[in-house]
C-alpha cells in the first residue's frame, strides 16, 4: 500500500497528461502531493523527510511551470529529487554514525560495514546517473516520450536497481552469518 501511495502524485500526473497536457498535469501532481503529504502526517503522526524535500520540489518547480507557463521546470523536478537523495547517500557515506542505506535497514539485515558502504555509494551514483537520464530524456526527446520515461523507465530502472541491491545484500547476508556463526563457535 505504501508503495502505491508513494507513487500516486506521479500515476495522477501520467494520467492527467493523457488527458488535458501538461500543465493541469503539473497541477494534478501538486494537488496529490500536498494530500499525500497530509495523509502522511495525519495517519502516523510525521512526514518523512525525503517526501518533505520531494513535495517542496513539486511545488517550487511545478509552481513555477504554472506560474511561467513553461514545462521546463517541472522536467527538472525528477532531477532534482534524485540528486539530493544523491548528497544525503553521499553526506553520511562521511559524515554521521553510519551510511544511510544502513539507518535505513541495518534493523533487518546484518552486514559488514564495508558492504553497507559499497550499497551507499551503489545508490549514490544511481541517483546521479538517473538525474542525468531523466535530462537526456527530457531535453532530448519529445514531451510525451518524457511523460511516459518518467513513470515507465524511471520507475521501471529503479525497480532493477532494487533487484540487484537484494541479490547484492543477499549473497554479503548469506557470508555474514557464517562469519558470524564462525566467530561464536570459535
Amino acid at each position: 500500500m505504501k508503495f502505491f501511495v508513494d507513487f500516486l502524485p506521479i500515476l495522477l500526473f501520467f494520467a492527467a497528461y493523457q488527458l488535458k497536457g501538461i500543465y493541469v498535469a503539473t497541477a494534478v501532481a501538486i494537488a496529490a502531493g500536498v494530500v499525500q503529504v497530509v495523509w502522511q502526517k495525519v495517519r502516523h503522526g510525521r512526514i518523512e523527510k525525503m517526501q518533505g524535500y520531494t513535495l517542496a520540489a513539486l511545488v517550487v518547480l511545478g509552481g513555477m511551470t504554472l506560474i511561467l507557463h513553461n514545462p521546463v521546470f517541472i522536467k527538472w523536478k525528477p532531477t532534482v529529487v534524485y540528486w539530493v537523495m544523491a548528497a544525503g547517500f553521499l553526506a553520511t557515506q562521511f559524515f554521521g554514525p553510519a551510511p544511510l542505506v544502513k539507518r535505513m535497514l541495518g534493523h533487518a539485515l546484518t552486514l559488514a560495514d564495508p558492504v553497507w558502504r559499497r550499497l551507499n555509494l551503489g545508490w549514490f551514483v544511481f541517483f546521479v546517473a538517473m538525474g542525468v537520464l531523466n535530462l537526456y530524456v527530457a531535453f532530448n526527446f519529445p514531451e510525451p516520450v518524457w511523460v511516459n520515461f518518467k513513470l515507465f523507465g524511471l520507475m521501471g530502472l529503479t525497480l532493477a536497481f532494487v533487484i540487484g541491491q537484494s541479490f547484492y545484500m543477499a549473497r554479503h547476508a548469506r557470508h555474514q552469518e557464517t562469519v558470524d556463526k564462525a566467530e561464536e563457535e570459535a
